[in-house]
Order: structure tokens, then C-alpha cells, then sequence
């Protein structure tokens, strides 16, 4: 079936349906990794984003069970240069197809997947349409720039858990996850690290959390614009102090914020599993994955201390080597660290595994 995918600026690129129809809004990003489709789909950082494969073939080892992120896809669409009907691996639970069938998720190919990531990276993220029942450029045009986007409105709302529960109930350390859109994979770390986890919505109150005295508390990974979610901000800064604090990606930026810090957005974002984030502690070159549009804003140090407050002792601890933005940073004072990129990296390199160790020995040296 015939699709069409216009963007905000007008640009436009036909192509075919491999799964659904209808008609889909979202911001149009690209991800570079060469595999973990599945992960990508399933990842509630992706909520309301098109996600755009610039590995050519995609579907070639199917689904399986273990490899969701969370329950079901999160992506609002599924662009791919060719789609592979036929799919073969010892893991695989069925297609591609059938599973983004089951959930209602149109998935388009034959589509120009370079000339549209060349588009993004020259002109930035957009927003974007994609119709199987309107061919009309102009009507098409005109529904997308009335989307409001993603700018300024609370998306965490929609991925994250609407009650308390317990990831695991064995470990020696008990880690609050504050749900901002968690996938599963960085449960299964802090798990594997000895660690009890008890999920929360992202709006839980601060006394909440302390109520449960845990060693630590974790703040995760999640869609959207972090300066759209306040009640988030202003609980993390109850909790500054109180307990070590891990944050991952969206966490940073919440993070962030609760020190003092602005975040902004980006002009294509970093999503894939190839980035490099050098570790400013020991000059090594991590590997990273990576899925986020909004970064935190970096003061240089002499900023930093006419700033004053929490952001004066605030040190910096690794940078991204592509566009030298903020990719992690800690508080010794505060016990608090974070990180931009995803660490437990599903899918991707496992550079970035010591950083769970680093909060458990955080949680240990102040027990």
C-alpha cells in the first residue's frame, strides 16, 4: 500500500506499507545502530518519535520475548529502507511485522532512508506525517504544522507505570526506580548488581520515596522534554542529600534541573549505539548508546562558580566527542551522578557496564 511521509519543512518521500495504514504524527528521528530494532521499538524513550533505521535491511532475525524494552512498541512508526519478510535466527519468535500488526504500528519501506537522514542531520529533527489515505502534499503539509510536537509538553506521562511494584525482592541493596519510561534491560543490571528494586511513578513524592529508606535511588531514562515535567524537578531537588542518586539520560536531565542546570534541545539528537563519550576521570574513550533530543546546557567552570550554589562544586565527567556536549557529570557532596547515554547499552557496546558498579559502591561507602 502506498505511503506518504511529509515532513514540517515540506520535504517529502514516498514509499510502501509492510504493516498497517492509516494516518500518524510524530517527531521524525533517525537511529544508526545496525542491529537491536527491537530494543529501539520497544524503548518508551521513543514515545512519540518516528524512528527512521539507517541499516538498510531490517527484520532479518525476527522478535523474540526477551528482548522488549518494556510490554509493547513505543515508536509512533517505523521507517526502514527494506523491510526482510523472511526472517531466520534460533531466537526468533516470529516477524517483525506481525508484532507491530498486533500493537497497530504502521511500519513503511522503500522509503530513501539516506536522502531523509542526510535531511534531518542538515535541518534538524522535525515533525512529521505519514498517510496511507490522503495524497494530497498540500492537505498533508498543512496537518503537520497544526502538531504541536514534542516541545513543551509532558510526554513521561504516557510511558511511565501508574502504581508502586517490585522489579525483583532479593539484594542487598534497595534501589527506589523512579519511572520516568525505564526499560527493562536497566532493571535487569541493577538487578544483576545485587540490587532490590522498587519501580515508582515519576510523580512520586519525595517523602514517598525517603518513607522507604532505600540505599539508593535511581532516575531513568524517558521521551520528551524535560523542562515539561516540573513536578519531576522539584521532587529530585527534595532528594538531593538525602541518598545517593544514579541517573541515566532523561534522569541527567532532571537531574540537571534540580541543581540548577538548563537543558535545550538539539538540533538531530543522539540515537544509536556507535557515539563516543570520553570518560574525563581516566581519558578513556567509551562506546556508547545513545537516545535522547535534549541535552543539558554545560556553563564552563568559571560560569559554574558565579553561578554559586549546588552548580559551583559541580564536576564534569564525560563530554561526547562528536559535538562536545555535556554526556555526564557527579556532585561528591551530594552523592549524585549521572550519565546522558545508556549505559546498560540493549543494544550496543558494554563500555559503560562499571557505571551500576559505581553506584553500588556509592551505596556502599555510605551505608
Amino acid at each position: 500500500m502506498k505511503a506518504i511521509l511529509v515532513l514540517e519543512d515540506g520535504f517529502t518521500l514516498e514509499g510502501r506499507t509492510f504493516v498497517g495504514s492509516g494516518e500518524i504524527k510524530g517527531e521524525v528521528v533517525f537511529n544508526t545502530s545496525m542491529t537491536g530494532y527491537q530494543e529501539i521499538i520497544t524503548d518508551p524513550s521513543y514515545k512519540g518519535q518516528m524512528v527512521v533505521m539507517t541499516y538498510p535491511l531490517i527484520g532479518n532475525y525476527g522478535i523474540n520475548i526477551h528482548d522488549n524494552e518494556s510490554k509493547h512498541p513505543q515508536v509512533e512508526a517505523f521507517i526502514v529502507k527494506e523491510y526482510c519478510e523472511y526472517p531466520h535466527n534460533w531466537q526468533s519468535e516470529g516477524s517483525l511485522k506481525n508484532y507491530l500488526e498486533k500493537h497497530n504500528i504502521i511500519g513503511i519501506e522503500g522509503i530513501d532512508t539516506r536522502a531523509l537522514t542526510r535531511h534531518i542531520r542538515q535541518d534538524g529533527a522535525m515533525k512529521g506525517i505519514i498517510s496511507t489515505i490522503d495524497n494530497d502534499i498540500n492537505s498533508l503539509n498543512k496537518k503537520v504544522n497544526n502538531y504541536a510536537g514534542l516541545v513543551g509538553k509532558d510526554m513521561v506521562k504516557y510511558v511511565s507505570c501508574k502504581k508502586e511494584y517490585q522489579w525483583n525482592k532479593q539484594g542487598k541493596y534497595h534501589v527506589v526506580a523512579i519511572d520516568y519510561g525505564i526499560k527493562h534491560s536497566i532493571l535487569k543490571m541493577l538487578e544483576e548488581n545485587n540490587c532490590q528494586i522498587t519501580v515508582v511513578p515519576a510523580s512520586t513524592s519525595a517523602e514517598s520515596i525517603l518513607e522507604k529508606n532505600p540505599n539508593g535511588i535511581f532516575l531513568s531514562n524517558g521521551p520528551g522534554d524535560p523542562a515539561a515535567v516540573p513536578y519531576a524537578v522539584k521532587e529530585t531537588k527534595k532528594l538531593l542529600g538525602k541518598k545517593p542518586i544514579f541517573g541515566i539520560c532523561f534522569g541527567q536531565q532532571i537531574l540537571g534541573q534540580a541543581l540548577g542546570l538548563s537543558t535545550y534541545k538539539l538540533k538531530f539528537g543522539h540515537r544509536g549505539g556507535n557515539h563516543p563519550v570520553k570518560n574525563l576521570l581516566n581519558n578513556h574513550v567509551e562506546i556508547s548508546t545513545q537516545n535522547h533530543g535534549f541535552c543539558v546546557e554545560l556553563p564552563d567552570k568559571n560560569e559554574r562558580e558565579k553561578m554559586g550554589g549546588y552548580i559551583k562544586d559541580l564536576e564534569i565527567t564525560h563530554i561526547n566527542l562528536n559535538d562536545n556536549t555535556l554526556e555526564g557529570f557527579r556532585h561528591p557532596e551530594l552523592n549524585c551522578f549521572s550519565i546522558q547515554y545508556h549505559p546498560e547499552a540493549s543494544p550496543g557496546p558494554h563500555d559503560s557496564h562499571y557505571l551500576f558498579k559505581d553506584f553500588i559502591k556509592l551505596m556502599s561507602d555510605i551505608q
